[in-house]
């Protein structure tokens, strides 16, 4: 799966999105690189910090999109985009519930 991809859509790739995609490559990294990303996440600028949770946001609804294909995947792609953007923005930019329904 092209998961830069998903994170970049039409916009530029940011350096960042590597270590998300570590994390979605081998989701065993996860809770090692959640700091990092972080950390990462608190020294960019307002613009690339909005671009970051737009990303997540992509990554959230391919994934409930194409949850019917991969469930596994989509769950994990649901939780590594979920958490991050929790840790980072606080909340989600948009609850679950509110996703298009089946």
């Amino acid at each position: 799966m092209n998961y830069l991809r998903i994170l970049c859509g039409r916009e530029e790739n940011l350096p960042i999105y590597s270590e998300i995609v570590k994390c979605l490559e081998d989701i065993t990294q996860f809770p090692e690189l959640i700091e990092p990303i972080y950390r990462n996440a608190i020294t960019i600028d307002e613009t690339l910090l909005e671009k970051l949770r737009f990303a997540l946001l992509r990554l959230q609804l391919y994934s409930e999109i194409h949850r019917n294909s991969d469930m596994e995947e989509a769950q994990k792609m649901q939780f590594v985009s979920e958490m991050i953007e929790r840790t980072i923005f606080g909340g989600l930019f948009i609850e679950r519930d509110s996703y298009v329904s089946e």
